[in-house]
């Protein structure tokens, strides 16, 4: 599945010309996580893991898988002191508590966006095409980060973005990585796959 929206010619020009990309605030990762709090009240609980990975295209299985995986492995982080809830929910004020130990470093310890972290993603490991990573070169960049106890899930994670929003070359690129580190490329890919349904129930 192709993100055109995201990875067009025109986008992926803009993206190579953009050397200094700056988000809005404090809070990016709870952005990050935010749409899978379907109902807008500060917990994420499995079942709206599996509609939120449902919404952007993933199947049925993908969907479960995630929405255990996820919800298991958080839960517990993001309610420090609470007891144990076997509804596994998943707290977004404190979602950064759950940060993954080999992840790349664009988010630091409270969930901030670190700008330096993320353009060493391309000066360090796009070495094919400027601004975009391929498949190997995703992994070596994974590899680079890799904390050996905590690889699974961050490798799980690229994987799955890359799976989703790959072009047609296999080419992960700058301004889809950007959406999802902001939160914006879950809302994207929902409408463009509420828009394919609503057109081809049209035909």
């Amino acid at each position: 599945m192709a993100v055109s929206a995201l990875t067009s010619p025109n986008n992926t020009k803009q993206a190579e010309d953009d050397k200094s990309i700056t988000f809005d605030d404090q809070n990016l990762l709870q952005k990050h996580v935010a749409f899978f709090d379907r109902n807008h009240d500060g917990i994420i609980y499995p079942w709206e893991t599996f509609d939120g990975f449902r919404a952007i295209g993933c199947g049925m299985f993908l969907s479960t898988i995630a929405s255990i995986f996820i919800n298991v492995g958080l839960s517990g982080k993001t309610r420090p002191g609470k007891y144990f809830s076997p509804l596994f929910p998943i707290e977004v004020k404190n979602v950064h508590m759950g940060k993954h130990g080999s992840d790349s470093g664009i988010y630091d310890s409270e969930g901030r966006f670190v700008p330096e972290k993320f353009e060493e993603i391309f000066t360090k490991h796009a070495r094919t095409h400027h601004g975009a990573l391929t498949s190997d070169e995703l992994m070596t960049m994974l590899r680079a980060n890799r904390e050996s106890n905590d690889f699974k899930g961050c490798f799980a994670e690229w994987k799955m973005l890359y799976y989703l929003c790959k072009d047609m070359h296999g080419l992960l690129h700058r301004e889809t990585i950007k959406a999802a580190y902001d939160g914006t490329l879950f809302h994207r890919l929902e409408k463009e796959r509420r828009l394919a349904f609503e057109a081809k129930n049209v035909i």
